[in-house]
This record gives structure tokens, sequence and C-alpha cells, in this order.
């Protein structure tokens, strides 16, 4: 950590200078005893997070919503205004104004969970990042920035222009050997370093190679995630820390340049490791929250409904994996007519399950209105 060295500046032919990392994939000695405190107290959290995962029935409901909040989090860094809420709408009930940031932010959820269950037959790689990369940005803005491959010219970040750009990432030409060195270090079990520390300076390493000309950051923080599961550090996908980068925005990008300015890469290893332990902590409060939510529905209001109970039953799990619902939908999960659903719906507003969120007397959407709140804090 000491010793580490970013890389350097490299001065190109047009006169802007560029930054040249170099390669990760080597031994480290790592001996920092503040850091190993801190790693052993992410690494019990984050353990304590996955043995509280697997006690939960129907994880992969919850998962669903951690996904959804994870992809809505990720392109707000990105200046993408779509909130959870929203992102779960079908694309003909969200604004018109809207519907671009609705469609990257679903693209994100299609890069996420196809990336995941690819994990199962390939490896975290290059490949994988790129097919990601082509699902996110398959019909939207980015459309026209190759999808799905390395930039073929200089990108920069910040400023309008390379003349004021705040960093400029390497030439376009190093990007397969940079890459290929950082997918070695992914892989390589003799770096000497834990593997929440590798995924870190990894991430920093991507971020900095920079090598799509679009949704590199979207990228950059779905390979955390990625790494954490394929490694074994995560049982299930409940670990996301855009939420933490995003409310820790500008420290999140001055620590990232100052590994770039002042090798210290120390620092950043030390906020994200912050991050990982926060965010941890913040997954298992919200499942706890789930299943108290939960146990006070059940025992609390949809017990009150009499013989209308069983049917209940059904629309409240469902309603777990899926909290925005129209009356049809609620009708095919419960079997009953329509007249019947809508009575069972305003049952639910009533005991104050569901919330009627347009406004209107027809085509009218339902939220779980207390089951959002847990993602939202």
């Amino acid at each position: 950590m000491k010793n580490f060295n970013s890389g350097n500046t490299l001065t190109q032919s047009t006169g802007y200078k560029s930054f040249q990392p170099f390669l990760l994939n080597r031994k480290y000695k790592f001996d920092d005893s503040e850091l190993l405190k801190l790693i052993e107290e992410t690494n019990l959290k984050i353990g304590e997070l996955n043995a509280f995962s697997e006690l939960i029935p129907d994880v992969d409901h919850f998962i669903r919503l951690y996904v959804f909040k994870e992809a809505t989090v990720s392109s707000r860094i990105e200046g993408t205004q779509t909130e959870i809420e929203e992102a779960m709408l079908n694309e003909i009930d969200v604004d018109p104004e809207k519907r671009d940031d609705w469609r990257e932010v679903n693209n994100y959820i299609k890069a996420m969970n196809s990336s995941i269950k690819k994990l199962h037959n390939v490896p975290l790689s290059t490949r994988l990042l790129q097919s990601a990369h082509k699902t996110l940005l398959s019909g939207v803005r980015g459309k026209n920035k190759l999808p799905g491959d390395f930039r073929k010219s200089q990108n920069w970040i910040g400023g309008s222009s390379l003349k004021d750009a705040t960093f400029i990432p390497p030439v376009w030409q190093d990007l397969n050997n940079l890459m290929n060195d950082l997918e070695n270090f992914l892989h390589n079990p003799n770096t000497g370093l834990p593997e929440i520390i590798k995924i870190a300076i990894a991430h920093y390493q991507f971020e900095t190679i920079h090598p799509f000309l679009d949704g590199n950051g979207r990228i950059g923080r779905l390979m955390i995630i990625l790494y954490l599961l394929e490694s074994g550090v995560l049982k299930q996908p409940v670990l996301y820390l855009s939420d933490f980068f995003e409310r820790n925005r500008i420290d999140y990008y001055d620590n990232l340049m100052r590994v770039r300015l002042k090798n210290d890469l120390r620092q950043w290893v030390l906020f994200f490791l912050t991050g990982a332990l926060e965010t941890a902590d913040r997954s298992i409060h919200g499942l706890r929250k789930i299943i108290k939510l939960k146990h006070d529905c059940e025992a609390n209001r949809i017990s009150k409904l009499g013989k209308k109970t069983p049917s209940a039953q059904k629309l409240l799990q469902y309603l777990f994996k899926q909290p925005i619902i129209r009356a049809e939908d609620a009708s095919k999960v419960t079997k009953l007519s329509l007249v019947s659903t809508y009575k069972l719906i305003d049952d639910f507003m009533n005991i104050g399950i569901l919330k009627e969120i347009t406004g209107g007397r027809r085509n009218r959407i339902f939220s779980f209105e207390k089951y959002f709140k847990i993602f939202k804090t």
C-alpha cells in the first residue's frame, strides 16, 4: 500500500496528457494493522448478512427489490432520474418525458440479472463485462457509443474537452493489455490480498482505465457485486455499494483521483471498506425490517379480513415480489373476479398495505408503500 505507484502521465502527439496506469497483476505485501482490523469487521458483518439472507424464506423476492434499488441509484450517479417505484412500472405507464431514464434503469437491471446468471458458466471477465455493457446501452441514449465494445477514441472525465478535462484515461490502443491485466489480477490467487481489497483495487483500476465510451461507472459498480459473488464473499446478491457512493459522491471521486495524483491507494481502500461495512449493516437492518413488516401485515392486518384471508395471503405474498400492481394482476394472483379483487384491494388500502398512486379513476395502479420505504432508507 505504502509503495503503490498508480502510473504516470504521458504527453500525446496532439498535446494533451493522458494517464497511463501501471499493471496490477503481481504479488502484494499487505500488513496494515488498521486496515486488517477493518477488513475483519467487514468480513464478519458480511458473514452475518450471508447467514441472515440464507435464513429468509423467499429471499429471491427481496433480492429483486435490491436489484431495482441498485439500478436506480447507480444510474442516478450518472444523472438518470428514476425512482424505484417508477422503475417497476410498465413502460406504457411511465411519463413520456421520463421514459429514456426508465429504459436506462431497466437496461441496467437486465444487465445485472443476466450477468449474475452467466456467472454459473462464465467467469468474471472482459467478455462478461462487454456483454453487460451491450445490454446496458441497447436502445438508449448511449446506443451509438459502441455498446459491448471498447472505445476506439480518447475519452475524458470532467470539462468540455481534452483541453479542460479533470482526468484523461489511457489511450485506446492500450485498453486490451490493461483489461487483460485487470482480469488476471482478479483471478490470481497469489496476490497476497484479501478478496474485499482486491475488488476495491480492481474497481479503482477499471474506473481509471475507463474502457468504454459511456457506462463505465455503472459497469464498474456492477463488477463489484459480480466479483463478491464469484469469489464466495457473498452468498446472495444483497450488498450494493452504489448507495454509499451516491451519498458520498464527492469523496468517492476525490478518493479515486487521490490514487492517481498521489498514489494514495490506502485512503481509497479505507473509503471502500467503510462503505462495504456500512452497506452490509444497512442491508441486515433492511432484511430485519422486511421480516417485521411481513409479520405485521400477516398477524395484525390481513388477519382482520375474515374469510378473505386466504386470498389476502396470496396477494400479500405476491406484493413482496411485485409491490406495484394493477387490479388485473391481482385478479390473476388471487383467482378472484375483478369485482372481488377491487374489494380486496380496497381492504388492503383500508388496512394500510396498498396505496393508489395514479390519482385517477381508471387504469389505477397501487403501491406497497411501506415496503418501498425500507429500500429508501
